[in-house]
């Protein structure tokens, strides 16, 4: 049935003064009337054109339409059929559609440069109209598209369902199911109103149908009418050689991970980003998608000069060593190099010998430079030996943390595009359940029943054999990735960090400097990464009989075992682990006590390190200096300050972390009144503001996160942390919380951690967290604290009794609405220090509207 176009109703967040009706004919010679959104900028410096897909509209794109510079134009039809377009006459193929798209460009009077937008089938639709545009070409965007079926994928499940054709009738056009499925996807649910307006154009039967047919129209089957035409669009697709931006939602259930990777492959110059918590429709779940795009198109208008963006005092990547080295200089030492306490004792002429035989047995068994190989290992002398075997078969490693959770790994490892899996048999199998594509490499003793269970073909035995009689593994260059390494979650989705080889070098030899490390040294980690630097650094390690993703695990006399074990001369742990040795220590016995005595160095991180811990720990570790570097996933050390020089700086607003490391740069970005850091970069005392640093051994960059990549570096050559504190007269750095724990409150901004280290000084007081309530401007002030002592079963409120309110109110130094209590902070599971500030704020949040505790 025929039905003209006609422009919208009235809808959220659309501008009528976008919505235009434009007539044109088409390549059969027929007249059909598109409905556009088009700001209509006269002599544009770039024309955005974006296509949407089925059975969805323009109003898909209508927050590019808002933040487009004045200068911009942005063009968004509805596809013939579709939206508020004409409907009538045969059902469009897609090569047609793409026809209709550049007959649609040359009335409009679209000129160059040009930025395409697709996503869906918009994708292949708009990939198409480029390869046949490619003088007007400048840059891709896409997002949760495909030009390409996966080999071994069968096709999205939920499009699949819907191509019998008394279903697809049923469900696409009869009624309005797949019209208001596309809108369902999202968690949390999109605004009722947001729904009704994508649903808008399909309130009919009639209406609905060229959404039926658009389903029709997708070629799974090889003798399909369109699959010569998307087969044509998804070879071209590998030579348009103009810069690509891939935006997706890794939640869909329709266009998964592998179809990203198809993309990536075809497009290799395509830089990524991954909203984690957005599905199929991006736009939606992620609204900032669009200050992303509009970022992108402003950087190929404006080009950051790489010099700019180079690190103080960079490192020569011709000068950068191998991170072998200083194993290699001691193959002949029959010294211990890693300690597996109560197991086995590895020196370093085996380690070296076996990391030899392991990297030229990856290499042989097609382990290629710059593959990415996951470590399901817990910390042992495998995975020692797996990560520096990897890396000198120019490979990288990827890591991510068990304390994120099955799913929480699972996204971070797929996100990560991963080759190879190296697991023990517990580590396979959470790949199987993880769904992890590459080969399977088992590590440990797993009978070879097991091994072809888990899909594991070869153990690292088997690997290494094979390794003996194989050429040596080629190694790496010091600008080759080596490793990806994910952060904590503490703050959000877990990120994937990238180094290159030159840049671990660099943190190494930083962290020997300022430590004075030498090969007398032996190092104790109750931290993975610190124990697997042991040979990197050319120091014996051995890490304590614990879960090391949970700190709290950690005991006086595992520690003091393992000190013991490997003649320790240096400890490292965070402040929980640190917590949990000290309520431990009443148990050791004289020689463990002597053994913990030898101890010259402790270093704690990972989360502010109260004074009194440290201190308390002195009579533990009497002849331990005790320092705390201060840094991050991204970047670290940054600075690092001992014990004496803590109670020397004295109370302050926030912790001293101390002064910033040789080589290491370090400004804030002063905070407005609204908490946020958008000023100039300053290294001038008394100022908070968001800290950022330079160093040779900041990261590579963000993995699969353009944007945050780009936001967090937005100064050329600084990395922007997150973190928020000042600079004192002396130069130190104090920490004063995250960015986004800032109170904005109608007295000024407020960070949380100096009131926080003033209420926690209370001998009534185990831990407290400051968190806001209320709207930006008028936040009110919240504290959450952890008693002293068991909580006394009077308290059957969570807020505080007075005498424990009018206490923290005077320690806090700041206008208190409110004092509740808590039997324990949330906290992440990596350090478990690190505390929740949002969970906290929306609990204290539904208390104090009179919801139930």
């Amino acid at each position: 049935m025929t039905q003209a176009a006609r422009l919208p109703p009235h809808l959220p967040g659309l501008d009528p003064d976008w919505s235009r009706l434009v007539r044109v004919v088409d390549r059969d010679g027929c007249e059909q009337t598109w409905h556009v959104l088009d700001n209509q900028a006269t002599d544009p410096r770039v024309t955005l054109l974006c296509v949407h897909g089925n059975p969805t509209w323009s109003y898909m794109w209508r927050r590019l339409l808002a933040e487009a510079p004045p200068a911009w134009r942005v063009l968004a039809p509805d596809q013939l059929g579709m939206g508020f377009s004409g409907r009538g006459g045969a059902p469009r193929t897609l090569a047609q559609r793409v026809s209709d798209l550049g007959a649609l460009t040359a009335v409009l009077g679209v000129a160059g440069p040009v930025v395409t937008v697709g996503h869906d089938w918009g994708g292949p639709v708009s990939l198409g109209w480029a390869a046949e545009h490619r003088a007007l070409l400048r840059g891709i965007v896409l997002t949760n598209t495909a030009v390409h079926l996966p080999e071994g994928l069968a096709g999205p499940t939920l499009i699949r369902l819907s191509r019998s054709s008394a279903l697809r009738m049923a469900v696409c056009a009869r009624t309005p199911t797949f019209v208001r499925a596309a809108t369902a996807l999202s968690r949390p649910p999109l605004p009722a109103d947001i729904r009704a307006a994508f649903a808008a154009p399909y309130t009919t039967a009639d209406r609905r149908g060229p959404v039926a047919d658009f389903v029709a129209d997708i070629p799974f089957e090889p003798d399909h009418p369109s699959r010569r035409a998307l087969e044509l669009i998804a070879e071209s697709t590998r030579s348009l050689d103009v810069p690509t931006l891939l935006l997706w939602g890794p939640r869909d259930p329709v266009f998964r991970q592998p179809y990203l990777d198809d993309l990536l492959q075809r497009l290799p110059q395509a830089q990524a980003h991954r909203y984690e918590q957005a599905s199929h429709l991006v736009t939606e779940d992620a609204p900032q998608y669009a200050g992303a795009v509009v970022q992108w198109v402003t950087d190929l208008e404006e080009p950051v000069d790489p010099a700019a963006a180079a690190p103080i005092g960079a490192a020569s990547a011709a000068t950068a060593s191998s991170l072998s080295e200083r194993l290699i200089a001691r193959a002949g030492d029959t010294g211990p190099a890693v300690v597996e306490v109560g197991r086995v004792t590895v020196s370093w002429e085996l380690l070296e010998r076996r990391v030899g035989e392991l990297a030229s047995g990856l290499a042989a068994i097609g382990v290629r430079p710059g593959e990415r190989v996951a470590l399901l290992v817990p910390p042992s002398v495998d995975l020692t030996v797996a990560v520096y075997a990897v890396w000198r078969a120019g490979a990288v490693v990827v890591v991510a943390d068990k304390g994120l959770g099955v799913l929480g790994m699972g996204r971070a490892l797929r996100g990560a595009r991963v080759d190879h899996v190296i697991g023990t048999a517990q580590g396979l199998a959470a790949a199987w359940a993880m769904r992890l594509p590459g080969t399977r490499i088992a590590a440990g003793s797993v009978p070879r029943a097991v091994l072809r269970a888990l899909g594991a073909g070869l153990s690292l035995a088997d690997v290494a054999d094979r390794g003996r009689s194989a050429p040596p593994a080629p190694g790496a260059a010091p600008d080759d990735e080596c490793a990806v390494v994910f952060t904590s979650g503490a703050t959000g989705p877990a990120k994937g960090v990238v180094y290159r080889h030159r840049q671990v070098h660099a943190q190494l030899e930083l962290i020997r400097s300022t430590y004075g490390l030498s090969e007398q040294d032996r190092i104790v980690a109750a931290f993975a990464p610190f124990a697997l630097y042991g040979p990197g650094l050319g120091i014996g390690s051995a890490v304590p009989v614990m879960d090391v993703s949970s700190p709290g695990t950690l005991t006086a006399a595992a520690l003091a075992d393992a000190v013991d074990a490997i003649e320790a001369t240096v400890v490292f742990a965070s402040p929980a682990a640190l917590r949990s040795v000290l309520s431990t220590a009443a148990g050791l016995s004289s020689a463990q006590r002597a053994a913990l005595g030898r101890v010259r160095l402790l270093m704690s991180a990972g989360a502010p390190v109260p004074v009194r811990l440290l201190r308390s720990l002195r009579a533990l570790l009497p002849a331990a200096q005790t320092r705390t570097p201060y840094g991050m996933t991204e970047v670290l050390p940054v600075t690092d300050i001992s014990l004496q020089e803590i109670e020397a700086a004295g109370c302050g607003e926030g912790v001293c972390v101390g002064r910033p490391l040789p080589g290491v740069g370090v400004a804030v970005s002063p905070l407005s009144a609204t908490g946020a850091a958008d000023s100039p970069l300053t290294t001038g005392p008394g100022q908070t503001g968001e800290v950022c640093v330079r160093a040779d051994h900041v990261k590579d960059r963000y993995d699969a996160l353009w944007a945050t990549q780009r936001w967090s570096s937005r100064d050329a050559g600084w990395h922007r942390t997150g973190d928020v504190g000042h600079l004192d007269p002396q130069g130190r750095l104090w920490f004063e919380g995250r960015l986004e724990q800032v109170l904005s409150t109608a007295h000024g901004v407020i960070t949380p951690v100096g009131i926080e280290q003033r209420v926690e000084a209370l001998e009534s007081v185990r831990s407290a967290a400051a968190v806001g309530i209320g709207p930006l401007g008028a936040v009110q002030v919240v504290l959450v604290v952890v008693p002293e002592g068991r909580r006394p079963a009077r308290w059957s409120s969570p807020v505080a009794p007075q005498p424990l309110i009018d206490a923290v109110r005077a320690a806090a130094e700041v206008d208190v609405a409110a004092v509740l209590v808590a039997s324990a902070l949330p906290v992440d599971v990596r350090h478990a220090s690190k505390v929740d500030h949002q969970a906290l704020a929306d609990w204290a949040g539904r208390i104090l509207a009179g919801d139930r505790a």
